[in-house]
């Protein structure tokens, strides 16, 4: 047992897209995954699984500059994706 797994962590409630549906999910506020956005709380401190690591490493190598501008034009022009972020701007 880790002195963490003790610690009450407020993870904040934040809405995301999961497929073309709007979904409630959590922000880690800590741990190693600190500013991700995971589907469950417990996610936060799990384990890293190295091997999708690496794979995604070698992906964004290959293709980081088609990935980064089609989630771009995704979240611009999407319209689940603007009211993903309509509504997490306004729960702030």
């Amino acid at each position: 047992m880790l002195l963490r797994e003790f610690a009450l962590v407020a993870e904040r409630q934040v809405w995301a897209k999961s497929g073309q549906k709007v979904v409630r999910k959590y922000r880690c506020t800590s741990g190693q995954r600190k500013g991700r956005v995971v589907k469950m709380a417990s996610q936060c401190f799990a384990a890293p699984n190295i091997a999708a690591r690496i794979r995604l490493k070698k992906t964004k190598a290959r293709l980081g500059n088609r990935m980064s501008r089609k989630a771009r034009r995704t979240k611009r022009m999407n319209p689940v994706s603007r009211r993903v972020a309509q509504m997490n701007k306004s729960a702030r």
